[in-house]
């Protein structure tokens, strides 16, 4: 659950540090104080897009800390191990969007992206907005709802990925149908091609063996002539080297019979000795391998022309040719296949059967959380006033397969307007709506696993008793997980476990947001202020009181 949030510079905030209870915390405020910023701001850590309108005037930066516990929440601690993340109980999320709009993320002090933010944010929060009841409109939104309700997101990926796995084979097959010509026109091409490079049959590895001997086959005169020069100097002269060392060896030996300290010299040179004589031993063999062959250096020159010729006509280094090579290999296989129609239509065809088997489930499933979610919705609708509806969820089946399934989702309302179910947007008021809203958000919260609910004024359009029954709601929520809800209602208010007060302030011509926890008695006048108007009387501040009594006496 979220346990800490800090604030710098952020809209209207300059500084604010914040801890949080569990259970069901209310955020109240007049209008225009800024209750929403806390939730935005919280997004934003929770990987929301950001620009630079979040920096406040004249500020180079702001700045947002979120803390969580989330010991738990085994998968989250698993996913932030495979990620290389500092997993510990709490987790610190921290977000940093510069003047300029440039933004950057960590996760527990490591750099991360903003998507991964949004991935480990998907464990910890589940944000409902003041203006859910308009998505709820939208037949996207109401798929998502119905899914995400039922656990079968997942499938439903698996659905998408499948259907375009299916119109890629399908595109194949057309393609390959409309382009039969101009196909086998390129793979005769490439056959030729193919053919005339591996009859060379030259390889990357074959180009430096070439290149060492073409050098030394024509440099062999010269390299005999070094030789023999060598092995002169060094052995055959009468005046060679080795010679003459064996001569000052063998004086220098005997006279360190008369001073020791000749020896060591002589010791030196028996050395050099036995070296020289393995270079001129080396050389010798060297001088009997290397040989004049015309003939060898005629047909090592012919391949090394083959090779240049063929790399120049393709406009490659030679070492190049084999991976050229390749690749014409490789297109020429894509070409035979897709020269095959039948075989891609195969293809296609097993795609689309593929497809149609995991849609089939994804239909079952949705059948199923469809008619329960229809009678669960319904009986909170009961309990929010709105006795006489009866929600439903129609899945009337597409012409054709989509990327979504084979049926669409459409929420519809029964009993408002006739007995006959219709769909949503033509059925409900304004009022009505946001009650139906609510109530799919409340059960929709109940099946999520997130520890952390927040609703920002989702009670709009609610009142009196209705409201009453709205902070019942949600205070029940807070027995099984912490909820937070920002509101302008009293009654919703009085049901909390606890309540900030969100107020403007201005200082040096700035204005400034600012939050205060409130204690019992400003519970009350808080309370009484979102009753009564400006002045608060006895009656008021009385009347807030035995809201907060009986809300605290509310069972879970």
């Amino acid at each position: 659950m979220l346990r800490h949030l800090t604030l710098r510079d952020f809209v209207i905030v300059d500084r604010l540090e914040l801890e949080f209870a569990a259970g069901f915390g209310a955020l109240t405020g007049e209008t225009g104080a800024g209750k929403s910023i806390l939730i935005d701001a919280l997004a934003l850590a929770l990987g929301e897009r950001g620009d630079a309108g979040v920096v406040r005037a004249a500020c180079d930066k702001a700045e947002i800390a979120a803390t969580f516990d989330i010991a738990g929440l085994p998968a989250l601690t698993a996913w932030l191990d495979e990620n290389g993340l500092d997993a510990s109980e709490d987790l610190l999320l921290r977000r940093v969007v510069d003047a300029n709009g440039r933004s950057r993320a960590w996760i527990n002090g490591s750099p991360a992206t903003v998507q991964q933010l949004r991935e480990v944010g998907e464990w910890l929060v589940d944000i409902h907005g003041q203006h859910a009841h308009q998505s709820l409109l939208r037949a996207d939104a109401q798929r998502q709802l119905l899914d995400g309700h039922g656990g079968l997101l997942e499938l439903g990926r698996e659905v998408a990925a499948a259907w375009k796995a299916w119109r890629d084979a399908e595109q194949a097959w057309q393609a390959a149908n409309d382009g039969m010509q101009a196909l086998l026109r390129e793979r005769e091409q490439l056959e030729w091609q193919v053919g005339e490079l591996a009859a060379l049959a030259f390889t990357a590895d074959e180009w430096e063996t070439l290149e060492g001997e073409h050098r030394r086959l024509a440099h062999a005169a010269s390299l005999i002539e070094g030789a023999q020069f060598a092995l002169a100097v060094l052995a055959d002269d009468d005046a060679a080297c080795e010679r003459q060392i064996d001569q000052v060896s063998s004086r220098l030996a005997d006279l360190a019979a008369y001073d020791p300290a000749l020896a060591d010299v002589a010791g030196v040179l028996a050395s050099v000795q036995a070296e020289l004589a393995d270079a001129v031993s080396t050389l010798r063999r060297y001088a009997d391998r290397v040989d004049l062959d015309p003939g060898r250096l005629a047909e090592v020159e012919k391949r090394i022309e083959a090779i240049l010729a063929q790399a120049r006509r393709h406009r490659v280094t030679p070492p190049e040719l084999p991976a050229l090579l390749a690749g014409w290999q490789q297109r020429l296989a894509q070409l035979a296949a897709a020269a095959d129609v039948d075989a891609l239509r195969a293809a296609a065809d097993a795609a689309q059967a593929a497809y149609r088997t995991l849609a089939q489930r994804l239909s079952a499933g949705r059948q199923t959380v469809a008619a329960e979610m229809g009678e669960r919705v319904s009986e909170i609708m009961r309990r929010l006033a709105l006795s006489s509806g009866r929600f439903e969820i129609a899945l009337p089946a597409l012409d054709n397969p989509a990327v979504y399934g084979l049926e669409q989702v459409e929420f519809r309302i029964g009993g408002l307007a006739g007995n006959d179910a219709r769909p949503l947007a033509k059925v409900a008021s304004g009022g009505e709506l946001s009650r139906i809203s609510l109530a799919i958000q409340v059960l929709t919260s109940r099946s999520a696993s997130v520890p952390t609910l927040i609703f920002d004024e989702v009670d709009v359009g609610i009142g009196g008793g209705v409201a009453e029954i709205v902070g019942r709601l949600l205070r029940e929520l807070g027995g099984e997980r912490q909820v937070l809800c920002v509101t302008h209602l009293a009654q919703v208010a009085a049901q909390a476990d606890w309540q900030w007060q969100v107020s403007k302030t201005t200082r040096e011509g700035v204005t400034l947001s600012a939050i205060q926890p409130l204690d019992g008695e400003g519970r009350v006048g808080e309370i009484a202020r979102m009753l009564g108007g400006v002045e608060l009387t006895g009656i008021t501040l009385e009347h807030a009181r035995e809201m907060l009594r009986a809300g605290a006496e509310q069972p879970r």
